[in-house]
């Protein structure tokens, strides 16, 4: 009953995985808007001071590997409806 898969289905999985290839650029991106955020830096009286926040880069590391996670799955099922 399910040997063969159906032009429907073969359709559905592309664009599935489009979706989940955009999305995973969006994923990324704002993991790396969260990682350049999370350092500021201030020049007070020829003094460079810097403040960094470790859970928002932290946060931002963890959005950057779900978006390669989410495009490589993206890839996979792409790929997987052309065999």
């Amino acid at each position: 009953m399910f040997c063969c898969a159906s032009p429907n289905l073969k359709a559905m999985n592309k664009v599935i995985g489009a979706v989940l290839i955009i999305a995973s650029l969006a994923i990324a991106y704002v993991g790396i808007n969260k990682i350049s955020q999370s350092t500021e830096s201030v020049n007070f009286l020829g003094i460079k001071i810097e403040a960094s926040d470790n859970s928002g880069k932290t946060e931002g590391y963890l959005f950057l590997g779900l978006g390669i996670a989410i495009f490589v799955g993206g890839i996979y099922t792409l790929n997987r409806t052309k065999a």
